[in-house]
C-alpha cells in the first residue's frame, strides 16, 4: 500500500472530524476546526476527491482510452451509490431497533426518517432515487453525483481542458444567482448539499492538482505569496467562527446567496476560506509527519480506504447518538465513544488493506502505488 502522504493524511483527517461532528453534543466536537472556520470537513473531503481524481486521470488512467476511463469512473460512481443505499438501510434499522429496545417511538422521527416508517412505499422509491435523504447521511448522495460527473470531467480535461473551470464557474454562479437546487421527495424540500454548487470545489481540486497546467504551475510558482495572502483570510475566518457571526439575509443585497454563509449552496465566503486554508496548510504534511508519525500514519490509513471508513464512521456516529440518548452525555462516555469509534474505523481500514493484499497475492499481481479516487 501507499506510504503516508499529504492527500491521504488530510482525507483521513476529514473522515475523523466528520465522525466527531456527526455526534451532536459530544464533548470533543468543540475542538474540531469547524469552530474556527467558515468551512468544515465536508469541503475538505470534496476538494480532496477532485484532487484525487486528477491524480488518477494523469496517473494510472493516463494510458487508457476514453471509453475505458469513462466506464472505470462510472464503476466508481456505482460503488458509491450502492454504499449509500446500504448504509441508509442499516441506519433505518438502527433507529427502528433502538425505538423498540428503548421504548422510544419518537426515534423513528430522527433525521428525516419518519417518512420511511409512515409512508414506506413512496419513501423507499425516494431513497433509491436519492430524493429522500436522512440527516447526517447526505454527503454520499452529493458524492454520488460528483462521481457520476467524473467521467465527463476526465474527458473534458482530455479534449477541452480550457473549458473545464469556466463551465464549472458558470454553473456555480447561475445556481447561486437563481437559487437552483435539486428537489427532495416525498418530503418536499431540497438537497442539503447542492451538487450544482458543490461541483465547483470538486472541479477546483481537480484543476489545482495539475502540475503541468497553467493554473497549477501558477499556484505552485507563487506559493509563498499565496500563503501570506491567505493567512489574514484564515485569521478572519477564525474570528467569524469564534463569534458565530453570520450575515442576516435581510441585510444583504440580491442575489443573497453570494453574501450569506450558506453551506447548502457553498457560498463564496465558505469557498474562499476553504481555499485559504489549503494555501496555508499545503505542504505541512512532512512537518506533521515528523512530529506525529503514528498519528499521521493512522490518518493516512483512513484516507487510503476512504469509502469503507466513511460508511462505517457514519453508522458509528448514529450509534453514538443513540447511545448518548440512552445513557447520557458524560465526558467519560464521550471518551469511550471517541476511542471506540476511531479504533473501529482504523480496524475497518486495516481489514480493507489486508483483503486487498490477499487478493493481489492470490492473483500474483504487484500492488500498484498509484493514487486512487
Amino acid at each position: 500500500m501507499r506510504e503516508p502522504n499529504e492527500i491521504d493524511f488530510w482525507r483521513g483527517f476529514a473522515l475523523a472530524t466528520i465522525f466527531i461532528n456527526h455526534i451532536p453534543g459530544i464533548y470533543f466536537e468543540r475542538f474540531t476546526y469547524r469552530n474556527l472556520s467558515l468551512a468544515d470537513s465536508a469541503e475538505l473531503f470534496v476538494f480532496l476527491a477532485g484532487w484525487s481524481l486528477r491524480l488518477q486521470v494523469e496517473g494510472a488512467a493516463a494510458s487508457l482510452s476514453s471509453g475505458q476511463i469513462f466506464f472505470r469512473l462510472c464503476g466508481r460512481a456505482v460503488s458509491v451509490y450502492i454504499a449509500q443505499l446500504v448504509i441508509t438501510e442499516i441506519a433505518l434499522a438502527l433507529l427502528a431497533g433502538a425505538s423498540i429496545l428503548l421504548d422510544a417511538p419518537f426515534l423513528l422521527d430522527w433525521h428525516n426518517a419518519a417518512a420511511v416508517f409512515n409512508d414506506p412505499v413512496e419513501a423507499h422509491v425516494g431513497l433509491v432515487l436519492m430524493l429522500h435523504q436522512l440527516g447526517y447521511f447526505n454527503i454520499l448522495p452529493l458524492y454520488v453525483v460528483l462521481m457520476a460527473s467524473a467521467p465527463f470531467i476526465a474527458l473534458a480535461f482530455r479534449y477541452v481542458p480550457q473549458a473545464l473551470l469556466p463551465v464549472s464557474l458558470a454553473i456555480y454562479t447561475s445556481t447561486l444567482a437563481f437559487g437552483i437546487n435539486l428537489p427532495t421527495w416525498p418530503v418536499e424540500g431540497s438537497w442539503f448539499l447542492n451538487p450544482l454548487a458543490w461541483q465547483l470545489i470538486f472541479v477546483g481540486g481537480f484543476v489545482l492538482a495539475g502540475r503541468r497546467t497553467f493554473i497549477g504551475q501558477l499556484v505552485r510558482r507563487h506559493r509563498r505569496q499565496l500563503f501570506w495572502i491567505a493567512l489574514p483570510i484564515v485569521g478572519l475566518g477564525i474570528i467569524v467562527g469564534l463569534t458565530r457571526y453570520s450575515p442576516e439575509p435581510l441585510n444583504v443585497p440580491d442575489p443573497k446567496l453570494f453574501f450569506v454563509f450558506d453551506k447548502t449552496f457553498l457560498s463564496p465566503a465558505r469557498l474562499l476560506h476553504m481555499l485559504a486554508l489549503t494555501a496555508v496548510f499545503a505542504g505541512s504534511f512532512p512537518l506533521i509527519n515528523g512530529i506525529f508519525p503514528r498519528s499521521s500514519a493512522y490518518l493516512s490509513l483512513l484516507g487510503r480506504n476512504s469509502l469503507n471508513v466513511f460508511c462505517v464512521g457514519s453508522l458509528l456516529s448514529l450509534a453514538a447518538q443513540i447511545f448518548r440518548f440512552a445513557y447520557g452525555g458524560l465526558i467519560i462516555t464521550d471518551v469511550g465513544i471517541l476511542v471506540a469509534g476511531l479504533a473501529v474505523m482504523g480496524m475497518v481500514a486495516w481489514v480493507s488493506e489486508w483483503r486487498h493484499r490477499a487478493r493481489v497475492a492470490a492473483s500474483g499481481l504487484r500492488v500498484s502505488p498509484s493514487a486512487s479516487a
